[in-house]
């Protein structure tokens, strides 16, 4: 039988090949990003990973099995963690504050928050696109990254990229045939990995760690899925694919530099 998230995956399939060939995560993986566009999605990403902690968190105290509560809890303490020491090396001190909420966050928050009264397995199910999107996303961009290395400089160390860890020994694990790798689009140029201002970022995300932890929340959503019925397994999907596309919202709303044109919140 098909895991639910495989289903779930495939359903959301087509929007993650526009997240691909989104020209902000071309970029970044060129590491040619403009820099206004990557302080812009660094500051907002800051502000979501303050809500999407919370829910993961609330997710942990409404599950039932102990083992998949003792993982909600790590992925809201020990798994944010690690992304809100990546956010500080970018941030350098000048935290957001919520009324810099560009539109795309709040809605995005706002639409886990609205799963707080949902089945148990909806409101999880709308955690994972954060966890499988990135990991994919990140895996495809160190692919295309670490295949600008060589391009007029040597590689980096193995396991290092200018003193930020990297896998080490990585085949391109996001840019499979069923997924699809991040088209060039005649991109003009790109820069080495370990010269990629982005690297820590590339790091984090195509970190087997943070593929382990997208595997097992993937892995508690299928065991969540297969004691539920139909018509839950079905707002699983939906939610997911909902949230999917808000994956691809954030990075637009970051490329566009989106505010609130009338005024902050």
């Amino acid at each position: 039988m098909k895991r639910w998230s495989d289903e779930a995956w495939e359903t959301a399939l087509p929007v993650y090949r526009k997240i691909l060939g989104h020209p902000f995560v071309r970029e970044l993986a060129d590491g040619t990003l403009p820099a206004e566009q990557f302080r812009h999605y660094i500051r907002q990403d800051a502000l979501y990973l303050d809500g999407y902690a919370r829910r993961l968190a609330h997710v942990a105290s409404r599950l039932t099995r102990r083992e998949h509560t003792e993982a909600f809890l790590h992925f809201a303490l020990d798994g944010i963690a690690v992304e809100r020491a990546l956010h500080a090396q970018f941030l350098a001190g000048d935290a957001p504050t919520r009324d810099e909420m560009s539109p795309a966050c709040l809605l995005y928050t706002a639409l886990l928050d609205a799963q707080a009264t949902a089945p148990v397995e909806v409101e999880a199910a709308a955690l994972l696109p954060c966890f499988v999107v990135y990991q994919r996303v990140g895996e495809a961009i160190f692919a295309r990254a670490n295949g600008s290395v060589g391009q007029g400089s040597a590689a980096p160390a193995a396991g290092t990229n200018g003193g930020t860890p990297l896998p080490d020994g990585r085949a391109a694990a996001g840019a499979t045939p069923d997924d699809g790798a991040i088209p060039d689009n005649g991109a003009k140029h790109s820069v080495p990995l370990h010269e990629n201002p982005f690297r820590a970022w590339i790091a984090t995300y195509a970190d087997p760690a943070f593929a382990a932890s997208a595997e097992l929340a993937a892995r508690i959503c299928d065991e969540l899925a297969a004691a539920a019925g139909g018509e839950t397994r079905r707002r699983m999907t939906d939610i997911f694919m909902r949230c999917t596309r808000m994956e691809w919202m954030f990075w637009e709303s970051a490329r566009n530099l989106e505010n609130w044109k009338i005024g902050t919140i």
